[in-house]
């Protein structure tokens, strides 16, 4: 029996076993095609036209979408409104959470009922939420003017001065996103050992602010970055509080919300596509950038 006659069969099954993994992964790779790669391929399509959502006929425009947008002062002031509140929100929402699950993590008793104080507001709809934080900082029947008028100061406008409109909205979301990077900081403390703190006790780090220095701060690395690059995302990705509370007046424009209004409202949805593309851009751009940052920093 020659070789090739003996490593036929081993051929043979290496090809089944190959055939039979590729059709595992088919479904896997139809369904990222689907849901991405596609879309994605339609959604440069549009961006190189002038299409009007419901127009017979189109004409190729190649980057002039991409050229408008740059002068676009409507897109220029979302960009800077969305930075503004990713600027809010990503120190705010990252620090507060680490703090809060540093104040849960060291109750015994009532750990259970501050994490589900703090995590509600992640369980909640946020436009239903919305409307009641629309309430609450009315400027004549919600209880935070209510109490600025108890102690002397005039009633504030927070959803209506345009200095004010984005810092409000920014506030509302760091509430949204602190539960639950406050679940993501107390299981990244779960991990920390107990032995590590009493080492660095030994060495002279004495107070709980150098046993976190020395100790639980890096150890929380890989969780600082993970949570910092979830909480740059949802923030860039800012709609549905513009859409409750002001509806884009003011000034309060978001990208997400610019992207909408010329894709659905003005029926611009060459335009729209571009937007898009731009606004995925920024996110994949800060989201490298954060995770290549801070992982030069991250002890594993």
């Amino acid at each position: 029996m020659t070789l090739a006659e003996r490593l036929a069969p081993v051929r043979r099954r290496g090809h089944s076993r190959a055939v039979i993994g590729l059709a595992f992964a088919a479904p896997a790779v139809l369904l990222l095609l689907a849901i991405y790669i596609l879309p994605l391929v339609a959604l440069t399509g549009f961006s190189l036209t002038d299409y009007r959502l419901g127009a017979l006929s189109t004409e190729f425009t190649g980057t002039a979408n991409f050229r408008r947008a740059f002068g676009d002062p409507v897109f220029l002031r979302a960009l800077r409104n969305t930075v503004l509140y990713a600027a809010i929100v990503i120190p705010l929402g990252v620090g507060l959470a680490l703090g809060i699950a540093l104040l849960v993590h060291s109750r015994t008793r009532s750990r259970g009922i501050w994490e589900i104080a703090y995590f509600l507001p992640v369980t909640a709809t946020l436009v239903a939420m919305a409307t009641v934080w629309q309430f609450v900082l009315h400027p004549s029947l919600g209880p935070v003017n209510a109490a600025i008028r108890w102690f002397g100061f005039e009633p504030v406008s927070f959803l209506a001065d345009p200095a004010l409109i984005i810092p409000t909205m920014a506030m509302i979301g760091v509430w949204q996103v602190l539960g639950f990077n406050m679940v993501l900081f107390l299981a990244g403390l779960t991990g920390v050992p107990k032995d590590l703190y009493e080492a660095a006790r030994l060495d002279g780090a004495r107070s709980p602010l150098d046993r976190f220095l020395t100790v639980t701060w890096p150890l929380l690395g890989p969780t600082t970055m993970f949570v910092a690059v979830t909480t740059s995302i949802s923030a860039f990705k800012v709609f549905e509080t513009v859409a409750v509370l002001t509806k884009g007046r003011s000034g309060s424009e978001v990208l997400l919300y610019a992207i909408y209004l010329e894709g659905f409202e003005y029926a611009e949805t060459g335009y729209a596509a571009a937007l898009t593309l731009l606004f995925l851009a920024i996110v994949l751009v800060l989201s490298i950038g954060q995770t290549l940052h801070l992982d030069r920093k991250v002890h594993y």
